[in-house]
């Protein structure tokens, strides 16, 4: 069953709520299981209203603990629900970091949805680790990181900056030597 997950989601949750989370979850967990054993896109559901908004998203799979694909959209360029099947879709089948997911796999998945803020530009110490995911961009480049990253790694608010300008492509001081910083928060949600 899909529960509110983590830190983070218990702190903002009520943006979203626990039984809107739980059914963004089933939703991007049915999206997988339909594409990956038919073939075939399921339809956005219209109902609750919520899932016509346009949400930035993240769909995270899991597999023993393990990143097993991550794909989203940092702004709010698509419905929520469309954005969640999505995203899950290509989660499974697309992150150019991992092979696809087998079919024979879905069962060992854990989904998880973050639903984020809109992105505002800030400066380094207005970061706060635990809450605040980051987007680092320079040049052209552009990394992010999701508010649950830097929690689960032990990150401190200078690691957390430094990891998201390697994930730019830019030096691990980019954050220091004028990169733009943004923050967002967001709703996390996930299968326990």
């Amino acid at each position: 069953m899909a529960e509110l997950g983590g830190e983070i989601g218990a702190q903002i949750g009520a943006q979203i709520g626990a039984e809107l989370g739980r059914r963004l979850v089933e939703l991007a967990r049915e999206a997988i299981a339909r594409y990956l054993q038919r073939g075939e896109r399921i339809e956005a559901p219209g109902d609750p209203p919520h899932l016509l908004e346009a949400r930035g998203v993240f769909v995270s799979l899991h597999q023993d603990g393990e990143l097993r694909g991550c794909i989203g959209y940092p702004t709010p360029s698509l419905p929520l629900g469309q954005a969640v099947i999505t995203a899950a879709i290509d989660a499974a089948t697309a992150d150019p970091r991992f092979p696809a997911v087998p079919a024979a796999e879905l069962g060992a998945l854990a989904v998880e949805v973050s639903v984020l803020s809109p992105a505002e530009v800030c400066r380094a110490e207005e970061v706060t680790v635990g809450l605040h995911g980051v987007i680092v961009s320079q040049a052209g480049r552009r990394g992010l990181l999701l508010p649950q990253v830097a929690a689960e790694h032990g990150w401190d608010r200078e690691t957390l900056l430094a990891q998201g300008c390697r994930k730019a492509g830019l030096p691990a001081d980019a954050w220091r030597q004028g990169a733009r910083i943004e923050r967002f928060t967001a709703e996390v949600f996930g299968e326990r």
